[in-house]
């Protein structure tokens, strides 16, 4: 018998856009439009009096500007009495999920009652300021303590990630399409084309979405060609394929037990079931891993969210996936065992409902809700952050889970056993895999090569102009791919010079 006091439910979504296409409507910051998600959220709850009863706030961290207690100050703008728990999170995409199952976890354990989970940027704002040169203190931004968050230098990657010059997601995310191509028999025209298909099918998506960012539809051809309005980033992603976090969005979800929405007569058919989730945790260190073409992390997380609940994939009606750059929803088809012409978004994803950075995953929670309401089946959102470094995933259902809720909120540490990363190396290596990156006039500038040794060692670095365009042009000639050739690396303090065999 499940004790409606200890079942998680979600009651309220709310989530909004200021702005669209790239100009913001105005200077917002970041808590202004938080307020009003979460305003919004409250209201959707349709019961005034549950708004008294919220004893906890977690918010996801922003990045467009700084907040010493986010939630502290979204509690005076909506006049609540100071809530029992407040936290804010560190920087990762996969946190809205990772924190809505803690709220689960909570509210089972009987320590929230209700819990108000919140998320928002104002980074298109924020960029139109520093181009005018406008102080947003002078506009009334807070300053608590206000401007830009530090970042520490580990943020950017391990060491070795950093003399190689593996420092932006632009460049990181590359090498794990890459390598997933390789490993799955497929060539990079072929990877492409998947991604440009489900891609256009996000744009879709996001165009009848008003909360959407963008309303411009692509088509597959618009998507995969490279050209002046859609430049080449790193290969193979063209400019649509990267998420866009020059936004101005934010989201926010009420959370309470089956017991106090029963209490305050919300209908069961606006009450959205939080069965509870899972995560894991790969080495931060993205040249430590055991795989590039994989994500450990995403399985296991998977796994066990889908073990716990009991439940098969293919039992699954609505799937959101983070989908910064295509490898991502491609993993997360694989690891659900799905076809390859699954469409997995409910918002049309980072390139075009928009990226908020930390929070895009908020806004798949409101929109996941209501599919529910609207009569859907079992969802399930997923969240990425870092590197592909941490995965969580939230099951939600119309309907309670017979175990209630089954969440298990902390993630799984995953370890690796790679070996050692070796500097200053000059012989053969196996290239295990690669990216180029383009300057803005449409020119390799940059390769960037992951590659080991007969021993078993590995070596990373960053290549020159003219070795960029020679890995470049090896993916246009049979077999089309330098993944898993054996070429002569010297290595110079990080800067590589790749020489392939000649005959």
């Amino acid at each position: 018998m499940l004790d409606p006091a200890r079942v998680p439910v979600i009651v309220g979504v709310g989530d909004v856009r200021s702005g669209r296409s790239g100009v913001p409507a105005g200077p917002r910051e970041p808590l202004d439009l938080i307020s009003e998600a979460a305003q919004s959220a409250i209201a959707d709850c349709g019961v005034a009096a549950l708004r008294s009863r919220i004893d906890a706030i977690h918010a996801v961290k922003t990045v467009s500007w700084s907040y010493d207690d986010l939630p502290g100050l979204l509690a005076a703008r909506l006049n609540l009495q100071a809530p029992i728990t407040a936290s804010t999170s560190p920087i990762g995409g996969h946190w809205p999920a990772a924190l809505l199952d803690r709220i689960g976890d909570d509210i089972a354990g009987g320590r929230s009652s209700v819990a108000l989970l919140v998320g928002g940027e104002a980074q298109a704002t924020m960029t139109a300021l520093q181009k005018s040169g406008t102080d947003p203190v002078s506009l009334g931004w807070a300053t608590a303590p206000g401007g830009p968050p530090a970042f520490d230098a580990s943020d950017l990657g391990s060491p070795g990630m950093q003399r190689a010059g593996l420092i932006v997601p632009t460049r990181v995310y590359p090498l794990f399409e890459n390598r997933f191509t390789y490993d799955s028999g497929g060539t990079p025209e072929q990877s492409s084309a998947w991604s440009a298909r489900m891609y256009s099918a996000f744009s879709e998506l996001a165009a009848k979405n008003p909360a959407s960012w963008t309303s411009t539809v692509y088509s597959p051809e618009d998507i995969a060609t490279a050209g002046p309005s859609n430049r080449m980033v790193c290969e193979p992603y063209p400019l649509t394929l990267n998420a866009m976090p020059f936004v101005d969005q934010a989201a926010a979800v009420v959370v309470c037990s089956l017991a106090l929405a029963r209490e305050h007569g919300i209908a069961d058919d606006r009450m959205v079931y939080l069965w509870g989730g899972a995560g894991a945790t790969d080495p931060v260190d993205v040249l430590a891993r055991n795989s590039f073409g994989a994500s450990a992390a995403m399985n296991r997380a998977v796994g066990r969210a889908l073990a716990q609940a009991s439940l098969e994939a293919s039992a699954l009606d609505v799937v959101d996936a983070y989908s910064c750059f295509p490898v991502v929803p491609k993993l997360l088809i694989r690891a659900l065992g799905l076809p390859e012409d699954t469409v997995p978004s409910v918002t049309g994803g980072h390139s075009f409902f928009g990226g908020p950075l930390n929070s895009y995953t908020l806004h798949a929670i409101a929109e996941v809700t209501r599919r529910v309401r609207e009569g859907a089946g079992p969802a399930l959102v997923h969240g990425n952050g870092g590197y592909l470094t941490y995965q969580h995933v939230v099951l939600l259902s119309g309907t309670p889970h017979r175990n209630g809720y089954i969440g298990t909120p902390e993630p799984e540490q995953l370890g690796s056993d790679t070996a050692e990363l070796v500097t200053g190396y000059d012989g053969e290596a196996e290239i295990l895999t690669t990216t180029v990156e383009y300057g803005r006039d449409g020119v390799p500038a940059t390769g960037f090569v992951v590659a080991h040794t007969s021993d078993g060692r590995r070596l990373a670095g960053r290549t020159g102009p003219e070795d960029a365009a020679a890995l470049s042009a090896y993916t246009r000639t049979p077999p089309r791919s330098v993944i898993g050739r054996t070429v002569h690396v010297t290595d110079r303090d990080g800067v590589l010079t790749v020489r392939f065999p000649t005959g």
